[in-house]
């Protein structure tokens, strides 16, 4: 049997090793997950670590550490596929990024402990688990800082809903108003709504605004004549 002839007992602790070592900082990696009730817990990070590193090991062993350098290459193409399928986005709000990223560094931590790095694969290991967990806390009192308009850079849009015969006068005064405030306008997107209505959307240059400078400009929207309805919003660039 070609078994018998290629089987060297060095090598195969050897690779149990590794897959060991990638089991154990897999399991751990993903038992935070499984405590968060996260899309991607225990079971699959463990299997993405163990099956990084059992790539890895065999490359090492097929072709010494230039095929396992390749094999590296394809694990952290192959791994952000499987992390994409993570990643849902449910209107303006996207989901699903840290568990990726979480399953990327698994990967990582396997492919250390395949390529025999088991002191760095429990390195990175520490660090990804303390990502997860000890920066919790300062990412919470960040979310909840108010947000400041004029230091904070995101999209903002100003509406105003008015009769279709006065379009172009509502139009031609919110540009006017924004340009005096010295914001620029990106685009202005005119839509139809039923009973011969017209909303009118500016897009401003993504810069810092002052609120305040936007409320003054609604409010003097609000009492043209035709005028339903005007109001501004804002969203994070993506």
């Amino acid at each position: 049997m070609r078994f018998l002839q290629t089987f060297q007992l060095y090598d195969f602790f050897d690779t149990l090793v590794s897959l060991l070592t990638a089991f154990v900082f897999g399991t751990l990696i993903g038992a935070e997950r499984q405590y968060r009730q996260r899309s991607a817990g225990l079971r699959t990070n463990v299997l993405v670590s163990v099956g990084a590193a059992a790539f890895v090991d065999l490359a090492n062993h097929l072709s010494g550490a230039d095929g396992s350098v390749r094999v590296i290459a394809y694990v952290v193409s192959g791994i952000g596929f499987l992390g994409a399928g993570a990643i849902m986005k449910e209107g303006m709000n996207v989901r699903g990024l840290n568990t990726a990223a979480t399953l990327w560094a698994s990967a990582a931590v396997g492919a250390c402990a395949g390529a025999d790095m088991v002191a760095q694969s429990a390195a990175l290991t520490v660090f990804v688990l303390a990502g997860n967990t000890l920066l919790r806390p300062l990412v919470n009192a960040i979310d909840r800082i108010p947000l400041d308009e004029r230091s904070s850079e995101a999209k903002y849009e100003v509406v105003v809903t008015t009769e279709a015969a006065r379009a172009a006068e509502v139009r031609d005064f919110l540009g006017e108003r924004l340009e005096a405030a010295n914001y620029p306008i990106r685009e202005t997107k005119v839509v139809y709504r039923p009973n011969d209505n017209v909303e009118i959307a500016a897009a401003l240059v993504s810069l810092a605004v002052d609120a305040a400078d936007l409320d003054a400009i609604v409010v003097g929207l609000a009492k043209l004549p035709g005028v339903s309805h005007a109001t501004w919003n804002v969203s994070t660039l993506e």
